[in-house]
């Protein structure tokens, strides 16, 4: 009886794909001559907003009011220097939410004072009311493309 080889020791053809996925290229495959061995990576610079996408992103800088100064201050400095509508928003949002976030997290930390709490509360509520209404009132002028201005705004960040 003939004695056969372990399927493991047999060694793949060379004309064949290997067993790892990879395959060795012929010398004389057309495709490798317009190959070349430069690889290229993207560029540094981020490519601006279109128009629609720069509206798009103000928008949104006005309506993160909702959550506070974060998505305004995360959106400012993310898109300032790719869109000029965009930064000229995110930045009046951020410099509207900023102190009002400051009262509001303050007031969160008074309400929980037990005689005096609820006053406070109540402060907080109608702070983040005031900020929400502002912002998709703000949002909704930025949508249609126009600039928009809080009445009340420190304007701290130039």
């Amino acid at each position: 009886m003939p004695q056969s080889e372990p399927p493991h020791s047999r060694q793949p053809h060379s004309d064949g794909p290997h067993r790892s996925g990879h395959r060795r290229p012929a010398a004389s495959d057309p495709r490798d001559s317009s190959h070349s061995d430069r690889v290229e990576g993207s560029s540094d610079a981020a490519l601006p907003l279109t128009p629609s996408e720069d509206r798009r992103w103000a928008t949104l800088s006005h309506f993160g009011g909702l959550m506070g100064c974060v998505p305004s201050l995360i959106i400012y400095l993310v898109f300032r220097d790719r869109g000029p509508f965009t930064a000229q928003e995110s930045k009046e949002a951020l410099n509207f939410t900023l102190p009002v976030t400051a009262v509001l997290l303050v007031c969160y930390v008074l309400a929980l004072i037990p005689a005096v709490g609820w006053i406070f509360g109540l402060v907080a509520v109608f702070l983040w009311m005031l900020m929400t209404i502002s912002g998709l009132v703000a949002g909704i002028e930025c949508n249609k493309g126009r600039p928009y201005r809080y009445r009340m705004n420190l304007r701290l960040i130039h």
